[in-house]
């Protein structure tokens, strides 16, 4: 005879206990919403204006790029006054002007090449993960090779052989911050690929597609976004110190490394230091902000892979 106060009841459900925790399991993906703090929507504010001058401000610059507002008064350096907010350059001209106009090339080109520099990076470093031991290590030893040199000495090198363009520019930040993208993305996805829920799917057969798009991409989105803002950063400074060295944009077209090659003379000399601290500090503002933005996304959406990242 069986005794009934040995069966286990299979609905029976445990009691929650909140003392419990779960650390081996991966958190969940993340919902879409992000939470700003006071910081993080500074960082937006700032964004936002940087962004809103590199698409309007060759329509809203009070001169062209190369134009001189004080013509009948020629002189290098001058102070800021009324008709030229920031004084003018080595040239004698605005620099409020070349710095609205050269906020178009330094954003662009840099998430230019983030943008697809990321594209390829994630594409590859995912694929390798999922494509087998061989791939994966043909592509890691050459992205190993990549990393292997350092990014400024790479671009000049690039820069060097193919000449001073935009167009070089954009080319070499893609093929120096796709071998860094690359190793994160294939960090993420071997880290995701160990995961039980993966190991279910696969079990229930679901095809490799299905895999990625609905298990390791949705885990490895939120630190891909975190480190997607610091790659913009990175970028940036690649392209302003190419343009600094003379490698990067071209004169009399202006972008803010370039200004504050052209203007530092002024430092020297003790004339008017707004031409070459006014591109100094466009830089530091939107990298500075877009610290804060990628700070409070990794903070409050980004889960444990975001924070070990």
């Amino acid at each position: 005879m069986t005794d009934t106060s040995q069966q286990v009841d299979e609905h029976y459900v445990a009691p929650y206990d909140e003392n419990v925790s779960f650390d081996e399991l991966q958190d969940s993906p993340p919902s879409g919403k992000f939470r700003f703090s006071l910081t993080g929507w500074i960082g937006i504010t700032v964004v936002s204006f940087w962004i809103f001058i590199a698409v309007f401000g060759q329509v809203l610059a009070p001169y062209g790029e190369n134009e001189l507002p004080f013509p009948d008064d020629y002189s290098e350096f001058q102070s800021p006054r009324a008709g030229a907010w920031l004084g003018t350059d080595l040239e004698d001209r605005d620099v409020l002007s070349r710095l609205m106009y050269g906020a178009g090339r330094t954003i662009g080109i840099a998430t230019t090449a983030t943008v697809i520099a990321y594209f390829l990076g994630v594409v590859l470093g995912i694929g390798a993960v999922v494509a087998g031991p061989k791939t994966d290590m043909a592509l890691s030893r050459i992205n190993d090779a990549l990393l292997s040199i350092p990014s400024i000495m790479f671009g000049l090198v690039i820069v060097t052989a193919l000449g001073p363009s935009i167009i070089v520019l954009i080319v070499a930040g893609i093929i120096v911050y796709t071998a860094v993208v690359f190793r994160l993305a294939r960090a993420i996805g071997l880290e995701v690929m160990v995961m039980d829920y993966v190991e279910a799917a696969k079990v229930r057969g679901e095809g490799l597609w299905w895999i990625v798009t609905k298990e390791i991409w949705p885990n490895a989105a939120m630190p891909l976004i975190s480190d997607f803002g610091l790659r913009l950063i990175y970028m940036t400074l690649f392209v302003s110190s190419l343009s600094f060295l003379g490698l990067g944009v071209q004169p009399p077209a202006a972008d803010w490394g370039s200004m504050v090659r052209e203007n530092q003379g002024a430092l020297q000399y003790g004339e008017s230091v707004f031409s070459v601290m006014s591109p100094v500090i466009a830089i530091a503002t939107l990298t500075v902000a877009i610290n804060l933005i990628v700070d409070d996304i990794s903070a409050h959406a980004g889960g444990k892979l975001s924070k070990r990242m």
